[in-house]
């Protein structure tokens, strides 16, 4: 196994955690303001991340020292998403904000061409297409249609999109920089999360082990384990074949739901599941005369 399809495959397990988001949320209750789970998560992101430095017996502090644009894209890219998100959730319908925000694996497949190195192929471009399109019809299934009174929320729903795709491209551009830097990063957009709780929101803290549970889930897994193996993957990854595999994240999000009795298989997820599965093999197929030897 190469280089680039290990780190492809690291990577991957974002997808799969990202996919727990749905059901961890569901176990808190739903009651905690967004700007404080926000805050709570990325703490226990970078708690995890501390835990880490004390098993290698380092200290992190030299983790602090990368370049500022590192830590523009890293802050911008973590802090920056969620912030438009929650936004864009207050002003727009969230299945129409979701639709929209979801372009984001799409626009790293295209952005990912302007990276020194890469191509776009068709292959990409088709598989990326259908995902989308799987992914579209299990999130729209209840869709009632755009409208226009919802116009600034959907503007948001777009720059989130943009916002997470760019930044999982720039980070190419600073694959030096090791992922143990983003658990700094982490520590600042929780910073920057309690700020913002503090100025907007009332607290409310989790009542019973069932919530407690759901939000350490989270901040263990799609916001701190998914994180650090995302970086990872974009950094050294195939990252065409990675914004595909990411609209498998919702497929596994509905899935999961459905074995733990949340939701009901339809017609919607069958479909769903066969243009999710087929764009990522699409994307993921090989060229015949490529030897793929890249580190």
């Amino acid at each position: 196994m190469t280089r680039m399809h290990s780190a492809t495959l690291i990577g991957s397990i974002s997808i799969f955690l990202w996919g727990t988001l749905a059901l961890l949320t569901r176990m808190t209750g739903g009651a905690i303001p967004e700007f404080q789970m926000m805050a709570m998560t990325f703490a226990i992101a970078f708690v995890l991340m501390l835990i880490r430095w004390r098993r290698q017996k380092c200290s992190g502090l030299v983790y602090l020292r990368q370049p500022v644009a590192a830590w523009v894209i890293g802050v911008a890219g973590l802090f920056g998403y969620h912030f438009v998100y929650f936004k864009a959730m207050t002003l727009a319908p969230a299945v129409e904000v979701s639709l929209l925000a979801y372009l984001w694996p799409l626009l790293i497949v295209l952005l990912s061409a302007l990276l020194p190195g890469e191509r776009l192929r068709g292959v990409h471009l088709i598989g990326a297409s259908l995902a989308l399109l799987g992914c579209w019809i299990l999130i729209g299934q209840n869709h009632q249609g755009f409208q226009s009174e919802y116009l600034p929320g959907y503007l948001l729903a777009l720059l989130c999109a943009l916002i997470w795709s760019s930044y999982s491209v720039l980070n190419r551009l600073v694959k030096a920089v090791p992922t143990d830097a983003v658990g700094w990063f982490c520590a600042l957009t929780a910073f920057l999360a309690l700020l913002c709780h503090l100025l907007w929101e009332e607290t409310v803290w989790p009542q019973g082990w069932g919530q407690w549970i759901g939000v350490i889930g989270l901040g263990l897994g799609p916001v701190g384990i998914a994180f650090f193996t995302w970086d990872h993957g974009v950094k050294h990854g195939n990252l065409q074949l990675l914004g595909t595999l990411a609209y498998s994240a919702p497929l596994i999000s509905v899935v999961l739901l459905i074995l733990a009795g949340e939701a009901d298989a339809s017609l919607a997820l069958f479909y769903a599941s066969l243009a999710i599965v087929g764009g990522s093999l699409i994307a993921g197929k090989r060229p015949k005369n490529s030897a793929l030897k890249r580190p």
